[in-house]
């Protein structure tokens, strides 16, 4: 639990990854885990490693050649001066942004651009627009495998196909992703009042701009078809990205050192920290007394079940955030006989679960640090008590529609 509270409340400022890393080391050196049970933890996470370090590379590609500002400024030009069609397109370029590119990519990448296109457009307050790039990279990750790395945790080796995904996933997203745009766009509707300038200059794309984009389509189709053959989706990403990577580099002539730089690798010892964290927690027997009250509450009622292991797991994420509560959930689920049912409930926990407070996701907490650099910040109950009325209807109506499609 230690370990956990350093990554999430982050004490005398030191970083996520020290805190994780440091919680596995000391597990180790005290005794409670073998290093070979620990070196077992960090195996366990290499297609989620491959993911993340594939995506990390397409999305920073992609903003270097300034892909993600043409598209919002574009956006605001499309508005025609009209911030509630504005607050729409965003949305909608925040959906796409997610789908293809993943959560963080959407937090991390397009809130910047957001926040340029916003001030170069001098709109009454930038807030409302950047809101979506916080909610709708958590309301949206649930429309593809691909779209949010907890999905890969969840599942493991044992991910759905393509096709059975979108059967049991498409319409609950659509409903999340619907419901949070209606709530976020009323709650913010006084900022969304007047005009703005709209003759703003749009970045020009340039070829490796374009190549970026193409990279980014042919990594899409080939995580989907990988999908759709039941394969593991770490190892795909992590070379279309290495790819895109290089090929872009090569066009503009450009020296790889920015990419690099520029790219957030100390997720990955993050993450990895976290995998032995959960190793030490299965070596206690945590987690196979939580597969057991979960197995024991599915054989009793599978529709209590339902409802009350997703509202459960939506709140274990904004205590313990979504990235360590997948990790322990998804061990549960791989390791016990649960119900398609109740994983489906607990995936949609954990992945629009965080649009109730800053600390939910990993996603929301690096779009909390891209607010920062653009000096604009929001308090933590501030967004408490938005998140409070949009995570809450859309968590209540998407695991209704879950249980509706299912008796």
């Amino acid at each position: 639990m230690l370990t956990l509270t350093g990554v999430i409340a982050r004490p005398f400022k030191v970083q996520e990854v020290y805190w994780a890393a440091g919680g596995a080391l000391l597990l180790v050196i005290t005794g409670l885990i073998l290093p070979s049970e620990a070196w077992k933890g960090v195996t366990n996470g290499t297609d989620v490693y491959l993911f993340l370090s594939g995506m990390m590379l397409l999305a920073e590609t992609a903003r270097e050649e300034r892909l993600f500002d043409w598209l919002a400024a574009n956006a605001v030009q499309m508005a025609k001066g009209s911030p509630l069609r504005l607050f729409s397109l965003i949305y909608i370029v925040g959906i796409v942004v997610t789908a293809i590119l993943s959560n963080d990519a959407t937090a991390v990448v397009l809130t910047p651009a957001v926040a340029a296109a916003a001030r170069a457009a001098k709109v009454k307050n930038p807030l409302p627009y950047l809101l979506i790039c916080a909610f709708i990279a958590n309301a949206a990750s649930f429309i593809l495998p691909i779209s949010n790395p907890a999905n890969l945790v969840i599942y493991g080796q044992h991910m759905p196909s393509l096709v059975h995904w979108l059967k049991q996933f498409i319409v609950p997203s659509v409903i999340s992703i619907v419901v949070t745009y209606i709530v976020l766009r009323y709650t913010q509707r006084k900022e969304l009042v007047g005009t703005f300038k709209q003759d703003i200059e749009i970045p020009v794309l340039t070829q490796g701009g374009k190549s970026a984009f193409f990279g980014i389509i042919v990594t899409g189709l080939i995580l989907l078809t990988c999908s759709s053959l039941n394969l593991q989706l770490g190892l795909p990403t992590a070379v279309t990205g290495l790819l895109t990577s290089a090929f872009v580099i090569l066009r503009a002539k450009k020296g790889p050192a920015s990419i690099i730089k520029g790219v957030s690798w100390s997720v990955i010892p993050l993450v990895a920290g976290l995998f032995i964290v959960v190793e030490g927690l299965t070596k206690t027997g945590i987690i196979q007394s939580l597969g057991a009250v979960i197995n024991t509450a599915a054989s009793s009622d599978v529709n209590v079940s339902v409802w009350g292991s997703g509202l459960l797991v939506a709140l274990s994420c904004n205590l313990m955030n979504n990235l360590p509560a997948g990790l322990i959930v998804g061990h549960i689920m791989q390791s016990n006989p649960i119900p398609e049912l109740i994983k489906s409930a607990v995936l949609v926990g954990i992945d629009l679960g965080p649009n109730l407070s800053i600390s939910g996701s990993l996603a929301t907490m690096l779009w909390l640090v891209a607010l920062r650099r653009e000096g604009l910040t929001i308090g933590f109950w501030s967004f408490l008590k938005l998140g409070a009325v949009v995570m809450t209807l859309a968590l209540i109506l998407t695991l209704g529609t879950i249980w509706i499609m299912n008796r």
